[in-house]
């Protein structure tokens, strides 16, 4: 009898192994590897921090999501070209910071052959300067350093003011929300370059993940930012990510959400994927650490079927 059950244990778990393995073979036929694949983008492509880190200002990571999707699909070849304070125009001109050269028009990567390019880029075209969203995150930790208990990156950017008609606080025109909508058809014209570039290309739009969460209060003493401001910034993130999913669908390329699968993992958690401004792991302040990207890298397999 014992040897009986031994032995049908034995033939269910060489079933299952067996089924395993057809599975996974499945999921490969389903995905071939890409003959030329091109990694575009910004600090949040590039695994800013994470090390090991090459390519001087671009802060290059050899494990961002690119990389790991490289890996995963055991591509031919492989060209990372993500650089840290792209913007959208980056991708069709030098790069500039500081006044220095620190990286050449991404599109010059692309090829007539190339047949998959993954894009993360939009963020930085929140801020004016060469920093770009830098820019709001000092702009936002400033504020709080001088009032900590109210809205001071709220009210820079949403221009809050006091309406005495009506005895109360009014917000007028959101400047980040206009820089987003602005961002939109920009980001649709260098898809569209990118796709005359190579045709043939399958070019997915990576969203970014869930740096902050819906609600300031984990947040207290944990980031130095206005526990309510935390709420404007977080919906900030989502208007972003919108218009990366609404662009994608208006040119035909893929939207990859990153936001669903980090939530809960924000910079205010206790297991973070993405850093605050103390990082707790190797990666620049706001930005993801190596499980970051290695889950931003699984969003945009499972993007790819």
């Amino acid at each position: 009898m014992l040897r009986r059950a031994r032995n049908s244990l034995l033939l269910a778990s060489a079933a299952l192994g067996a089924a395993l393995a057809m599975t996974a073979t499945s999921a490969q036929a389903a995905t071939p590897a890409p003959h030329r694949y091109v990694a575009l983008g910004d600090s949040y492509a590039a695994g800013a921090g994470v090390p090991n880190q090459s390519a001087g200002l671009c802060l290059r990571s050899d494990r961002n999501y690119g990389h790991l999707v490289a890996a995963a699909l055991n591509a031919a070849a492989y060209r990372d070209v993500t650089c840290a304070a792209a913007k959208v125009k980056s991708i069709t001109e030098a790069q500039y910071d500081a006044f220095i050269r620190v990286n050449d028009p991404q599109i010059d990567a692309v090829t007539a052959d190339t047949d998959l390019i993954t894009l993360g880029i939009g963020g930085n075209d929140l801020g004016d300067s060469d920093l770009g969203i830098a820019d709001v995150i000092a702009t936002c930790i400033a504020g709080a350093v001088v009032n900590p208990l109210g809205t001071p990156c709220t009210d820079v950017y949403h221009h809050g003011y006091w309406d005495w008609s009506s005895w109360s606080w009014q917000y007028g025109n959101d400047d980040l929300a206009d820089r987003i909508d602005r961002t939109g058809p920009r980001l649709a014209d260098t898809v569209r370059r990118l796709r005359a570039k190579a045709p043939n290309a399958r070019i997915l739009l990576v969203g970014y993940p869930s740096v902050l969460p819906a609600d300031g209060a984990s947040c207290v003493l944990r980031q130095p930012i206005a526990p309510r401001d935390i709420p404007y910034l977080h919906d900030v993130l989502g208007r972003l990510n919108t218009m990366l999913r609404s662009t994608a669908q208006a040119v035909g390329a893929t939207y990859v959400d990153t936001a669903t699968p980090t939530r809960g993992h924000d910079v205010c958690s206790a297991d973070r994927w993405v850093e605050g401004a103390l990082p707790g792991s190797p990666a620049v302040p706001f930005h993801p650490n190596a499980t970051g990207e290695r889950v931003m890298a699984d969003a945009v397999l499972k993007a790819l079927g």
